[in-house]
């Protein structure tokens, strides 16, 4: 098993949760996040006084699949994601040892 965790723009929620429906992904954690990598954050106006944005609204989504559909899913979010600009996010895989389904003890690929 896998476990994908995308960063991505807000804006891209809902294009990357329907390519991820497309593909047979069941389940998905969707979390408000802030940050900033190479974007470094921008600087706004505000009545006159300028100051700097720092920390970026971003969306982290966790996804839990089996290894046969994590290329599948990798590509579902990046190219749903994408927009061409900077600052579209980052996909990191990981391995997951076990899972356990709470309700039913269903373990590992029954479990997701």
């Amino acid at each position: 098993m896998k476990k994908i965790e995308a960063i991505i723009k807000p804006f891209k929620l809902d294009e990357v949760k329907e390519a991820l429906h497309e593909i047979g992904v069941s389940g998905i954690t969707v979390t408000e996040a802030k940050g900033f990598g190479r974007q470094k954050g921008h600087t706004e106006l505000y009545r006159g006084a300028e100051y700097v944005v720092d920390f970026l609204p971003k969306v982290k989504l966790e996804v839990v699949v089996a290894d046969a559909l994590a290329d599948r899913t990798v590509e579902a979010i990046a190219a749903a994601a994408r927009t061409g600009r900077i600052g579209d996010g980052k996909i990191f895989v990981s391995t997951i040892d076990s899972a356990l389904r709470i309700r039913t003890s269903e373990r590992d690929d029954e479990a997701i």
